[in-house]
């Protein structure tokens, strides 16, 4: 007969790592998410030496403000994602929300793009190829994305532009990987010219967004479906306060702004859903 195995986390340990969690990224874990806090945070205590996931949880009630707390919630922080994850949001942006923009921006010629939660940056070099290949008169414009991530090691990742094989075969057509990308070793690096497109930079959702400045585009998907239903609300509000009254928010495909606010209208374009301000018929700031 078999035995279950014991887990190494007890309850006080498991929901001191939730209430960390939650406190520094307001992602909320779930009670059935032991098991993914264990795989997540066994490598980190073997990495500091740690026999087991009790003493990780000792040494973070010993030092609460320790950079090892920062190590945690980046292991427990979901970083999946891909070059030109879903696709018909790219498809969108290149065959009809950048056209219009352009149209409207030509005055300025100024745009600003954000990819929150980027990750390790495929996202927010996506866009930056969709510009590049189907938008060079917006070489001469001053056009800026925005990459944000809460955990320190994707950024670092994300500023390198290094991926493996595999990384670069989810998603990313031939053509894409010839003309923007090098091999150096085992990895494709992206070229300088791509990787000068993106400015990436710590925020945490739940901090303030002064850093950013007023945004005709967003990427913020497959974000929300990790926070409380009063977190949404908080972080949809200040997307509104942040984005241009003409501009466009992508959410990810599990995610809407209905029922959590009144101030976003939904849009099909094509197979992708866009999300404008209420009042985007006003004049562009």
């Amino acid at each position: 007969m078999s035995t279950a195995t014991a887990p190494t986390l007890d309850q006080a340990a498991f929901e001191y790592v939730r209430k960390l969690v939650l406190d520094h990224s307001a992602i909320a874990l779930e009670a059935s998410k032991w098991y993914l806090v264990e795989s997540r945070l066994t490598p980190l205590a073997r990495k500091h030496g740690l026999p087991s996931l009790r003493e990780l949880v000792t040494h973070l009630r010993a030092t609460p403000h320790g950079s090892l707390h920062e190590q945690v919630v980046d292991a427990m922080t979901t970083n999946e994602t891909s070059f030109f994850r879903d696709l018909h949001p790219f498809e969108a942006l290149r065959e009809s929300i950048l056209p219009e923009l352009v149209q409207r921006r030509a005055d300025r010629r100024t745009i600003n793009i954000w990819s929150a939660a980027c990750s390790s940056g495929q996202e927010p070099y996506s866009i930056a190829m969709v510009l590049r290949d189907g938008f060079p008169q917006l070489a001469a414009w001053n056009v800026k994305i925005y990459a944000t991530d809460l955990s320190q090691e994707m950024l670092e990742r994300a500023t390198t532009g290094s991926y493996s094989q595999a990384e670069v075969n989810r998603g990313l057509p031939a053509p894409a990987l010839v003309k923007h990308f090098q091999r150096q070793g085992l990895n494709w690096v992206v070229k300088p010219e791509l990787r000068k497109c993106v400015q990436f930079q710590p925020l945490n959702l739940m901090a303030s967004w002064s850093c950013l400045p007023t945004m005709d585009l967003v990427f913020m998907r497959n974000v929300l479906i990790y926070f409380t239903p009063d977190t949404k609300r908080q972080i949809i509000a200040k997307i509104h306060r942040q984005l241009a009254p003409d501009g466009a928010l992508f959410l990810g495909g599990a995610e809407t702004t209905l029922g959590l606010s009144d101030q976003f209208q939904r849009t099909l374009i094509g197979k992708a859903t866009v999300y404008r301000r209420t009042d985007h018929n006003a004049a562009s700031p």
